[in-house]
């Protein structure tokens, strides 16, 4: 029987299209020898359920406020709430103190409690020793609640950008001094912690990348490739992306270069608008949609380059992706980008909004093939050596275990200096 603690892992919705990444993380934990429990807050709908993996996680995770709606296991996760009364006065107390404020704050805090009992019995029937959860938005404040109700510890993965904008909304401070770590996936992540935090706590602040398996998308070009220049982006369709931004300078690039494309993994709210906005440009920009892993990893092996033109993020695993295929990258000076993308070396970083600036790279990549393969090699070996996702769950991993049984480990591997 192994010695290592059954850890259960919260997000808002699992699996999530877009956050292949925690499956990956969960994936790989197993991979080394732990019983991972996955919960969700809701339960996702079909366009999350991209590939067989992603079905699997459906198949086997705990949906919480499902749950919550019987009767009778909202009834039993009260009465088992109620069996423990110093801990229910504690939880209660940290709900009260970190709850938003006016009436409609106080609600949300209530069904976070609630969520809380619910996640609390059945965490206790699964024997899981201790809970973790990506993001520090509402599924932390659960997690944290339901860590004060059953006595399980608790620990959470910072990203950003949306918590760091708002710390005290998100109970930054609170959420660190309560945690047993938290998993930064940056120094600029790290960073920000350190400032919406105690400093007694900053011992508790670790780097831990999100990542992905190289290889899989070390797959040779196809034999069919498109002719010109075939720029992609994935990710979701939202204006925080920054896309509009990426049409407006794609139509100025492609007026003097017609040979350039442009395909969109993904999809969302702005899908209507930008589709419009590209009209102009006919058979030169496509939209693909969610696709699977593997769709996501063919469609770089397609490409020439990525474009992520964002406005806010934390630290892209698409980025992670595209230079493990060995493709270079164009993206905007945001948070932790610096410590994955070097500027020239393994593509080209942009000021975020500036659409001239973007043309501008898009036609430096497009002229100049022997360096696009030269970036991309160069991107390839700083994403094998730094974030591949199976030496980042060795790191979490040791934390996990230090945390069950009170010994201090040693990061298992160094990271590069």
């Amino acid at each position: 029987m192994s010695d290592l603690p059954r850890v259960a892992y919260l997000t808002s919705l699992y699996p999530a299209a877009s956050h292949t990444f925690i499956l990956r993380e969960v994936t790989a934990l197993r991979d080394l020898g732990f019983e991972v429990v996955t919960c969700s807050v809701r339960r996702p709908g079909p366009t999350h359920l991209i590939g067989p993996e992603e079905e699997a996680a459906h198949d086997s995770t705990f949906y919480v406020i499902e749950a919550g709606k019987n009767p009778v296991r909202m009834l039993q996760a009260i009465a088992g709430g109620l069996a423990s009364p110093a801990r229910f006065l504690k939880a209660l107390k940290l709900a009260r103190r970190t709850a938003p404020p006016g009436l409609k704050g106080a609600l949300k805090q209530l069904a976070y409690f609630a969520e809380g009992l619910v996640l609390s019995r059945h965490l206790h029937a699964q024997g899981v020793q201790h809970l973790h959860t990506h993001f520090a938005d509402p599924p932390a404040h659960v997690a944290m609640l339901t860590a004060a109700l059953s006595g399980i510890p608790f620990s959470y993965t910072l990203h950003g950008p949306a918590e760091i904008y708002e710390p005290n909304t998100w109970c930054l401070r609170e959420k660190t001094a309560e945690a047993t770590f938290v998993a930064c996936i940056s120094h600029f992540c790290r960073s920000q912690a350190m400032y919406f935090s105690d400093p007694a706590h900053w011992d508790k602040l670790h780097i831990i990348h999100c990542g992905v398996i190289p290889e899989r998308y070390e797959s040779d070009p196809p034999k069919s490739k498109a002719p010109g220049t075939n720029l992609v982006f994935v990710g979701r369709l939202t204006p925080i992306k920054g896309l509009r931004v990426l049409i407006e300078a794609f139509a100025a690039a492609h007026a003097t270069r017609p040979d350039l494309t442009l395909t969109l993994v993904g999809d969302g709210d702005d899908r209507a608008h930008l589709e419009a906005m590209a009209a102009p440009l006919g058979d030169a920009v496509q939209f693909l949609g969610f696709q699977s892993q593997q769709g996501v990893a063919d469609a770089l092996a397609a490409a020439d380059a990525l474009v992520l033109p964002s406005f806010a993020e934390g630290l892209p695993v698409v980025l992670m992706e595209a230079l493990a295929a060995g493709k270079p990258v164009i993206c905007t000076q945001l948070a932790g980008v610096g410590e994955l993308v070097e500027d020239g070396v393994s593509g080209f970083i942009v000021p975020a909004s500036d659409a001239e600036a973007l043309t501008a790279r898009i036609h430096d990549m497009a002229e100049d093939p022997a360096r696009r393969a030269e970036m991309g090699a160069r991107g390839r070996e700083k994403v094998r050596a730094e974030f591949d996702v199976r030496h980042e769950a060795a790191r979490i991993g040791a934390l996990f275990a230090g945390t069950h049984d009170g010994k201090i480990r040693p990061d298992p591997l160094k990271r590069p200096s």
